[in-house]
């Protein structure tokens, strides 16, 4: 299921995305970004469609990923 990133407050937005990016070890390249640059990086992808914010009710959790892998995947968030 996909949660809505405008419906979640903004500092609990904030905090579930500082724990994806350190959690998943987020790669830029070359150049090495700032925490508040990386969390500015997600929230764009979020705000351009191209990065959802998912709930799976099987393994209780909460994710950030790419839309394109939701789509191939979404049975498992159902």
């Amino acid at each position: 299921m996909i949660i809505p990133f405008k419906e979640i407050p903004i500092d609990t937005l904030n905090n579930l995305i500082e724990s994806f990016i350190l959690r998943e070890g987020t790669d830029y390249g070359e150049a090495e970004l700032s925490l508040n640059d990386k969390i500015s990086h997600i929230k764009n992808q979020l705000e351009q469609g191209d990065a959802v914010i998912t709930y799976s009710e099987l393994h209780e959790t909460i994710n950030i990923m790419p839309k394109t892998t939701f789509q191939q995947n979404k049975n498992e968030f159902e």
